[in-house]
């Protein structure tokens, strides 16, 4: 069996943003409620053991909510975690309860217990574009430049997770702009993904809104163009990904929610709170423990 990550679901579905596009709202809450419940710890070593035993080298702690509600559990998990030296570990999240922080003492102390790189999703560079999406209404949106340096200050490298999609980025001159504006901020790695659904989704609104605005095949092909043609090709992902570079700016060409073909390989491990271990975001069907 072959793994490229273990991924880590930490905290409840609660959230304080509201994308339209959120991928944990159409796929199934597999035991994840807005309740906290009990971490089944003796699992969480068994999923890394067999992720140790099959060379995986990244945990990723994501949610099915935002995972920096619960900063303590996260703080647990990285301890946990350190007896086990997986080379990287990162942090999934929208950045919104670490911009508004009073000040980076959590970062540190992440850093100081293992953590690597903090992964930020955005839509955009701009902070109006990425407040239309993650936070309508609401007060503004934080500033990407403010964060991305706060988390450098500690020694954390950033990841940018763009999320395109019609009217945003959606063309190879937008994608150029936010390519410069990573590059310009000094960012280590940007993944740059159309926004998608699962084929069994259970949030119509959210399907809508996907369906919608997602990019079309040609789109994405035209983007795939414009990296072949302006980038370098650095490396391929067993899972389809293309890591770019382009300018002297890692860029990564990504998708989600996708099953491998290959029985033999198994894009991520995926452990819930209660214990479970799934490789599919989908289908619970999906378990090994």
């Amino acid at each position: 069996m072959k793994i490229q990550t273990l991924s880590i679901v930490v905290g409840t579905t609660a959230c304080n943003a509201s994308c339209p596009f959120c991928v944990s709202r159409m796929t199934p809450a597999a035991g994840v409620s807005s309740k906290k419940i009990p971490v089944n710890w003796r699992n969480l070593d068994v999923a890394c053991r067999l992720a140790k035993g099959n060379a995986v080298s990244t945990v990723l702690i994501t949610g099915k909510g935002e995972p920096t509600l619960t900063p303590s559990l996260i703080t647990d998990y990285l301890k946990a975690l350190k007896k086990y030296e997986f080379p990287f570990i990162e942090l999934q999240t929208n950045g919104i309860a670490l911009a508004e922080g009073k000040d980076n003492s959590l970062l540190k102390q992440w850093y100081k217990e293992g953590l690597t790189t903090v992964a930020i999703s955005c839509v955009h560079h701009d902070s109006k574009a990425n407040h239309s999406i993650y936070r309508p209404g609401k007060k503004p949106y934080y500033s990407l430049i403010e964060l991305i340096d706060k988390i450098h200050q500690v020694g954390l490298s950033v990841r940018l997770t763009c999320m395109m999609m019609k009217g945003y980025i959606d063309s190879p001159a937008n994608l150029h702009n936010m390519i410069m504006f990573a590059q310009e901020s000094n960012v280590e790695q940007l993944t740059v993904r159309t926004i998608s659904r699962p084929e069994n989704c259970v949030d119509k609104d959210r399907q809508e809104f996907v369906d919608e605005f997602q990019l079309s095949p040609k789109d994405i092909e035209d983007l795939k163009g414009f990296l072949d043609g302006k980038g370098t090709r650095v490396l391929e992902l067993t899972h389809g990904a293309i890591v770019y570079d382009y300018k002297g700016q890692n860029v990564c060409l990504s998708n989600c929610l996708t099953l491998d073909s290959d029985e033999e390989r198994i894009r991520q491990l995926i452990f819930f709170p209660d214990g479970r271990l799934r490789y599919d975001w989908q289908y619970t069907g999906a378990t090994l423990l």
